[in-house]
C-alpha cells in the first residue's frame, strides 16, 4: 500500500523525519534512511529547518524515492512566490513524488542568514487550495494544465500546544476544508495538553500524527520552553534528562514512554529526530512500533 491509501484506509500511520545536509551530499542520510527501512510508512524530508541553508527537500525526497523509500517533500511558504510552489508542486509530481507536507515555515531571522527577506506570498491554507486546483488540471489563475493533472496525498502541521488553543484549531478547521488529508504536530512532551487537544478536534475525522521529538538534553528541553512557541517539556522530564548518566538511553526512554502514552488518543506517530537518526530503531523498538 501507498501512504496515501494507508492514510484512507485508516491505518495508523508511522513516520520519521531526516534533515538535509549543509552541503551537496546526502550519503549519511541515505545511510540513516536505511535503519529504518520497512519499519516506517515514509520519511519526511524537511524543508530548509530553521531556516538554515540547505540541500533542497525536494532533491532530497527523490533521491530517496530512486532508493525505494516513500518521501513526504515538505515544502514552506517562506521562500518561494506563487509561481515557485505551483513550479514545486508539478516537479515534485514529475519525479513520482506524491506525499507532500505544507507548512508556513520558521522567519528567515532566525536561521543562519537573518538578512535573507521573506516571502510567505500564500499561506499554508491557500497553498493547500492550490494543490488541491492544480489537482483538477488547472494552476492558481485558472490557466489550464498540459497533460495529465498531478495527484498528491497532502498533510499538513498543527500545534496542540499553542495557548490560546482556538486559534489554531480554526485554522486546522480551515486545512481540512482546504484539503488537508492528515496532520503531523509539533513535538508533544505534555501528555495531558494532547489530551485536551485531541477531546476538542476528534470529530474532525482526519488522521492526526502525534509529533516526537527526541532530548538531547535537559538544556535542549529549557531552550525550547523559552525559544519554541507551542512546546512545554514538563519539568520532571527536565529533571529526568539533568540527572542521567546516559543521555542517549534516557532519549529512547522518554520517547517510547511518549509514544505508548500517545498512541490510543492518536492515529499516528511522527518522530523528529534532529540529528540523531541512528537511535530511531531503537525508539521504535522499546514503544513496541
Amino acid at each position: 500500500m501507498t501512504f496515501k491509501e494507508k492514510v484512507q484506509a485508516g491505518k495508523f500511520l508511522l513516520t520519521s523525519e531526516v534533515g538535509p545536509e549543509k552541503g551537496m551530499h546526502a550519503e549519511r542520510l541515505l545511510e540513516d534512511a536505511e535503519l529504518i527501512r520497512n519499519k516506517v510508512d515514509a520519511i519526511n524530508v524537511t524543508d530548509l529547518q530553521s531556516s538554515v541553508m540547505r540541500l533542497g527537500s525536494l532533491t532530497v525526497s527523490y533521491l530517496l524515492k530512486q532508493k525505494g523509500f516513500e518521501p513526504i517533500y515538505q515544502l514552506t511558504c517562506r521562500d518561494r512566490n506563487r509561481l515557485a510552489l505551483q513550479s514545486d508542486l508539478l516537479s515534485a509530481a514529475a519525479l513520482g513524488i506524491q506525499n507532500i507536507l505544507i507548512a508556513t515555515g520558521d522567519h528567515p531571522s532566525l536561521g543562519d542568514h537573518p538578512q535573507a527577506k521573506p516571502v510567505f506570498d500564500l499561506d499554508s491554507v491557500q497553498l493547500l487550495q492550490v494543490a488541491r486546483k492544480l489537482e483538477t488540471g488547472f494552476d492558481m489563475q485558472g490557466h489550464k494544465l498540459e497533460g495529465n493533472p498531478p495527484v498528491f496525498c497532502i498533510g499538513a502541521v498543527v500545534n496542540p500546544g499553542s495557548d490560546p488553543l482556538a486559534p489554531q484549531i480554526m485554522k486546522m478547521e480551515k486545512k481540512i476544508s482546504a484539503g488537508a488529508e492528515f496532520f503531523q504536530t509539533q513535538a508533544v512532551f505534555d501528555v495531558k495538553t494532547f489530551e485536551n487537544f485531541i477531546s476538542q478536534v476528534k470529530n474532525f475525522k482526519v488522521p492526526v500524527m502525534a509529533g516526537i521529538v527526541l532530548l538531547k538534553s535537559a538544556a535542549m528541553a529549557r531552550y525550547m520552553n523559552k525559544h519554541v512557541a507551542g512546546i512545554s517539556v514538563p519539568q520532571e522530564l527536565i529533571a529526568e534528562m539533568d540527572s542521567c548518566k546516559d543521555k542517549v538511553a534516557t532519549s529512547i526512554k522518554i520517547a517510547s514512554r511518549l509514544i505508548r502514552q500517545l498512541k490510543p488518543m492518536c492515529q499516528g506517530i511522527h518522530i523528529m529526530s534532529i540529528g540523531w537518526d541512528k537511535i530511531v530503531p531503537q525508539v521504535l523498538e522499546a514503544s513496541g512500533l
